[in-house]
């Protein structure tokens, strides 16, 4: 990977793919090796890119099928030992500085896979329509999902997380 396309083309998005990689990762390591094949599959298929969206969605889309795909390859693993649950449980508590920040993206791994995205892509104040198109669903059926999804939020966060 150039280093300018990386400089230019996926630099200005890592706010973007640090979030989703943070959603569907548990460990520091996960979440390096995630970002790491968002950025690789970025390059990879620049080529590909129409221009039919705008970047930004296209980085979106890539950024979650990237981190569905490793996710649903690493649950076909086998169970933890007793000393690596520790150790990730360890670097979890460790992973975010702020309670509440951290409160909520435990809620949000409590979530769906489709529901995380969708929430990921409100929280970062994307339009339904923009959600509509990353998650190829309609945008009332995404106003539908928010409103569900809050709930559920508000509920795991009343809660303090189950």
């Amino acid at each position: 990977m150039s280093n300018d396309f990386y400089t230019s083309s996926i630099l200005p998005y890592a706010p973007i793919i640090i979030k989703i990689c943070r959603a569907y990762t548990d460990s520091q390591e996960d979440y390096e090796d995630y970002y790491q094949e968002v950025c690789l599959q970025i390059w990879k298929s620049r080529a590909n890119f129409e221009g039919n969206s705008k970047w930004s969605t296209w980085i979106y889309r890539i950024s979650l099928n990237v981190c569905l795909t490793l996710l649903r390859n690493n649950s076909k693993k086998v169970g933890f030992s007793e000393e690596e649950t520790i150790s990730r449980e360890s670097e979890e508590e460790h992973r975010f500085s702020d309670e509440s920040l951290h409160l909520l993206y435990e809620a949000i791994k409590k979530l769906s896979e489709i529901d995380r995205a969708v929430i990921l892509l409100y929280l970062e104040e994307k339009s339904y329509k923009e959600i509509a198109e990353i998650t190829g669903t309609s945008p009332n059926n995404t106003g539908v999902r928010i409103t569900r999804i809050k709930k559920r939020l508000k509920t795991l966060l009343d809660g303090k997380i189950n």
